[in-house]
């Protein structure tokens, strides 16, 4: 009997983010994982290299690869109506749990003890957590700053919000601070203010 695991994974393009709002350029989950791992592969770097860190960036970009494997199943949840109480957002993270242990058990079970540390992220070790959390938070307001660029004011909410929360990620990982510092500006820049940048 074949596995379907990758069948699931490949479906990610099919699952639209911001499902409760206009976007300019709508945005789905596979994209979205993809800025993720890159953004989080960089933080670790800036981590190790600039405030002596010992992460994996390797391990970090994998783990922001599958980080929202769970949606695969179920679709994407908005943040307002997933953490509209505690109550709710229980009962959100208990239906993520068991998409995660659908899509472990739908490998081969020689390597479910691999994936059993990508996919199900109660498994995922707290630093390497915290830096795909800061990383998806990172993607989430560059996605609200391009928006707005497009006079969508649709996200307005969502750059004040998650603007807050970067603020309070700064305070204890500098390497957000530097990201913010030195990448923030170019992501809305124009290609042809992009070509002549670094000439």
């Amino acid at each position: 009997m074949q596995s379907t695991f990758l069948a699931w994974m490949f479906r990610m393009p099919l699952i639209k983010r911001w499902a409760l709002m206009f976007c300019v350029k709508p945005e789905n989950v596979a994209e979205h994982s993809h800025q993720v791992a890159i953004v989080a592969h960089l933080l670790a770097v800036i981590k190790n290299k600039k405030f002596n860190g010992k992460i994996n960036a390797d391990r970090v970009a994998t783990v922001a690869l599958y980080h929202e494997a769970s949606e695969t199943r179920y679709g994407d949840i908005v943040s307002p109506t997933k953490y509209a109480n505690p109550a709710i957002a229980r009962e959100f993270k208990k239906i993520e749990y068991l998409a995660e242990q659908e899509c472990l058990a739908s490998l081969p079970e020689e390597f479910q003890d691999i994936f059993a540390d990508l996919i199900v992220q109660d498994n995922v070790e707290a630093e390497y957590k915290s830096i795909v959390k800061a990383a998806d938070i990172l993607v989430a307001y560059i996605k609200a700053l391009d928006e707005l660029n497009h006079q969508n004011h649709e996200f307005d909410h969502v750059e004040e919000r998650l603007g807050k929360k970067i603020a309070e990620l700064q305070q204890n990982m500098p390497e957000v601070k530097y990201f913010m510092d030195m990448f923030l500006q170019a992501c809305s820049a124009t290609v042809d203010k992009l070509s002549t940048q670094n000439k």
